[in-house]
Order: structure tokens, then sequence, then C-alpha cells
């Protein structure tokens, strides 16, 4: 099987002639990049079915694809979309949750340790009331990685905008982290 050394160009060559193997290695290289940012965007229970969603509707329409971004940021693009859809037919908000962020060690200081699950908690209701476009930014930055220009490219805006969303999302949290 491909190993790392393989790129995502060459894999999505290789599925596009039937090697069925090479869309598992271009799953297994992306799908839990793609649930971190789903889980974290509102997704909720919904996230493994949100991401079987996001590589179906991708590899059904992989002729698309022309590599203008990473395979990464175009499977993440189309896994917003799914949320986007799922959320507009469910009409639900879903609570988002920071439990896999580090957090400074306080486990021998009860004090510290119950400051710190406030302020995590408070973080994590915040991102949740952040508008759409700020905390998906957010998300694919500070989370997964991205640079502004992926991130634009993803979301269908620009790189400065983008900048702008995640500098307002940063700002918006410390205020509540710091509280």
């Amino acid at each position: 099987m491909p190993d790392g050394s393989v790129s995502d160009g060459e894999l999505i060559d290789r599925w596009r002639r039937g090697d069925e193997l090479a869309a598992a290695e271009l799953i297994k290289r992306h799908a839990t990049a793609v649930a971190r940012f789903l889980g974290a965007s509102g997704g909720g229970d919904d996230v493994e079915d949100l991401v079987q969603e996001a590589f179906f509707r991708a590899f059904r329409s992989i002729a698309r694809f022309r590599g203008g971004s990473s395979f990464r940021t175009w499977v993440m693009t189309i896994a917003s979309n799914a949320l986007k859809d799922l959320k507009r037919r469910a009409r639900r908000g879903d609570v988002l949750s920071l439990e896999d962020r580090d957090v400074a060690d306080t486990s021998a200081d009860p004090y510290g340790e119950t400051v710190s699950r406030d302020a995590v908690r408070r973080v994590e209701a915040e991102l949740g009331r952040l508008p759409r476009l700020q905390r998906e930014v957010f998300l694919l930055r500070a989370q997964e990685g991205l640079e502004y220009d992926e991130i634009a490219r993803a979301l269908g805006t620009t790189p400065g905008a983008a900048r702008v969303h995640y500098h307002h999302a940063v700002q918006r949290l410390k205020r509540v982290a710091e509280a």
C-alpha cells in the first residue's frame, strides 16, 4: 500500500484509474483531521456520518478536483458544506467541545484546576457563539494549522478576510478566557 512518500495527487490519480486502496489511503491520511474540524465546528453526534458524507461527496466529484488547493483543504470545504447542509435541515445548534485542547497542568492545585475548567467552559461556550465564519477560520487555523490562503479557499473568502476573522475570534476568546 502507498506510504507517506506518495503524494495525495498521485493517490488521486491512482484512484481515478480504479485503485481502491489509494482512496483508502487518502481517507486514512485525512479523516482524523476532518473529524476534528467537524467536531469542533458543531457536528456533535453526527461527526462520523459527516466525515463519511464528506469523503463520499469528494470521491463522487473527484473529477472537479484540479489541485488548486491541497486535497485536505478541498475535503475540509466539502465537510464544511455537509455540516451546513445538516444544520440547515436540523435547525439546531450543537455545543462545541474543547476536551482535547491542551490546558496547563493544574492537577496538584484544586483551585487552579477549577479555574482552568471554568475558563475552558467559558471559551467553549463563546466559541459556539462566534459567527460561523469566525469560528470556522479559527478552528482551521488553530486546530488544523492551515495557512490563510488554504482557509480562504476552503471557506470561499480571501486570505485577508480570513486573517481578520481569525484576529477577531482570538480577541473575543481571549477576553472570555481572562474574565
